[in-house]
């Protein structure tokens, strides 16, 4: 199993639990975090390593990851496991995958890759070199059988952990929050590039609604410690700004508010299950943005408006992306509650869709991939 970032090592470890019920004397190799340590994998390298972002970024890192996925396709291809389940992080992953499939391995990728918003090319190289896509979302399920490959839909293990209601006082108290008044919870991204792009804007904009409403306190969650010495630095500027720093806990940061202002990414799907009033806000890097906005072919940025099939958040990207935008888009959700009410219905019909075992429905689908023929499967 093969994971590049900390939300494909959260699902590595929840399916390392499902497969093992099935197969007690699987053994797991690969790459992954803490989560799929604890849950018993042995990674061949810390997966920090593959945890890069954007076109311009990865650039100067490309020799780097390409040594590491040839020790890794050398390693799998000496070991010959049963079954290559590579999860997320698509660029490093789908070449994994394609190495070890025309050498005769059976591949799983866990996460479709975006490929129904853009580079779609790339879907002859999955139908290829992919025995089964795990998709978390049906609409992902529709455009591979559109596109004659195999694919499950699973949901997503989130939606199973995430409560239908969230607790809003007991997240507060769990975090040392005074019970009353309003809250917003501001969460920059976790990896330093994405901190750097985005806190200067986010700042600004807290800085705008604390004069509109001096009664609105903050919140943000640190992703590590590193994140954290970044966002007190930034804070630094604003010393007057009544906020929080939190070391992790995100989830429980997000339960708390009221409203929430978040970076584009997988974050957001916490924040839908939560039932929560978000403004979603994304800046790349000048040359970055400028190849992906020539290849994106979705209407929609953030997956609550994806799921939802409609624009029910406020997406601010690249020019629209600055601080008074954001200010003026948090601020429409503190003062229209029937909105809310609404967001809160559609967010729940998702929520019900995608609950159901997300887990257990992947492990049994690799199962039944497993089944025919395939001798020895003792390891994974």
């Amino acid at each position: 199993m093969i994971a590049g970032e900390a939300s494909g090592d959260l699902l590595g470890a929840g399916l390392i639990g499902a497969l093992r019920e099935r197969f007690p004397d699987a053994r797991f190799i690969g790459v992954g975090g803490e989560n799929m340590a604890a849950a018993g994998q042995h990674s061949l390298f810390p997966m920090e390593k593959l945890s890069v972002m954007g076109i311009t970024e990865v650039i100067a890192h490309l020799p780097e990851l390409f040594r590491l996925r040839r020790r890794l396709v050398d390693d799998l291809l000496a070991r010959r496991p049963d079954v290559v389940i590579t999860i997320d992080s698509p660029d490093f992953t789908l070449g994994v995958a394609k190495r070890v499939h025309a050498a005769g391995l059976k591949t799983v990728h866990y996460v479709s890759p975006s490929v129904w918003a853009w580079r779609q090319g790339r879907i002859k190289g999955i139908r290829r070199d992919i025995d089964l896509m795990l998709t978390l979302f049906p609409f992902e399920a529709r455009f591979y059988q559109e596109h004659g490959v195999p694919v499950a839909f699973v949901g997503h293990p989130l939606a199973d952990m995430i409560e239908l209601t969230v607790d809003a006082a007991a997240a507060r108290a769990e975090l040392g929050l005074a019970p009353e008044g309003p809250l917003l919870a501001v969460l920059p991204g976790s990896r330093g590039g994405e901190v750097a792009q985005l806190m200067p804007e986010f700042l600004d904009a807290m800085q705008r609604l604390h004069r509109h409403r001096p009664a609105l306190r903050f919140v943000i969650p640190a992703a590590n410690a590193a994140r954290g010495e970044q966002i007190r630095a930034a804070l630094a500027a604003a010393p007057a700004l009544p906020v929080t720093v939190t070391d992790g806990r995100s989830r429980t940061v997000m339960a708390a508010a009221d409203v929430v202002l978040m970076a584009s990414g997988t974050a957001t799907l916490e924040g839908l299950l939560l039932k929560k009033p978000m403004v979603v806000g994304y800046r790349l890097g000048a040359v970055t943005f400028a190849i992906v906005s020539r290849l994106v072919k979705s209407e929609h940025v953030a997956l609550p408006n994806l799921l939802c099939r409609k624009r029910l958040v406020p997406e601010l990207v690249q020019d629209a992306f600055t601080g008074a935008a954001l200010a003026e888009a948090v601020q429409v959700w503190f003062d229209s509650p029937e909105r809310v009410a609404a967001l809160e219905a559609n967010f729940t019909r998702v929520h019900e869709q995608l609950r159901g075992g997300a887990n257990d429905k992947a492990a049994d689908a690799i199962a039944a991939l497993l089944a025919p023929g395939t001798g020895t499967q003792d390891h994974a």
